[in-house]
């Protein structure tokens, strides 16, 4: 069976503490999930488990993100060798601006498309690391997981998800994902 591992992190700085979002490998990572479709569970990552969480994606037949090349392995590159861009990946962001020619957020998608809010946000998520609150870090990454993968597989099985337009309220976009790592998406 094919091991779709879907990823998400959250950090412990933000872009204004480090100099901007091109810097983001300098954010340092706070806690990082995966879900791994073999599995059929959960993995949570903290900052010293980071070099297991790189290992852990680089076994996946395809990783799953929103953002993920653009931001996540970013941040998670500095804790490994691994060349994490060359993982065989879906970027929903990437996948959606590259069809839409305009970049939608993934609270947009979840909201249009499944009809759920996220819990939070990366600010939230900052603010939470910087008190301690740990435990709301890890159950807003997991959310954050669990939503994306379903957002994955609501795609692979209608051929479209939807995303909230500021102009035309809830908008179907056509997408060509799979659930067999083995086909290009």
């Amino acid at each position: 069976m094919a091991d779709i591992v879907y990823f998400d992190l959250e950090t412990q700085k933000s872009a204004e503490e480090v100099g901007g979002w091109h810097h983001a490998d300098r954010m340092l990572m706070s806690v990082g999930i995966t879900y791994s479709t073999a599995e059929g569970s959960f993995r949570v990552h903290r900052e010293e488990d980071a070099p297991a969480l790189a290992e852990h994606l680089a076994q996946a037949d395809l990783v799953v993100g929103f953002n993920v090349v653009g931001f996540d392995y970013k941040v998670l590159q500095p804790y490994t060798q691994i060349q994490l861009a060359r993982l065989p990946t879906l970027d929903l962001l990437a996948d959606l601006h590259q069809r839409l020619g305009h970049r939608v957020s993934l609270d947009s998608c979840v909201e249009a498309t499944l009809g759920e809010h996220k819990s939070a946000d990366g600010l939230t998520a900052l603010r939470w690391w910087k008190e301690g609150r740990v435990d709301e870090i890890i159950e807003y990454c997991k959310k954050d997981v669990e939503v994306t993968r379903r957002l994955h597989e609501h795609g692979c099985q209608h051929g479209h998800v939807f995303f909230m337009s500021r102009y035309k309220g809830r908008t179907k976009a056509a997408v060509s994902w799979s659930l067999d790592p083995g086909r290009p998406t």
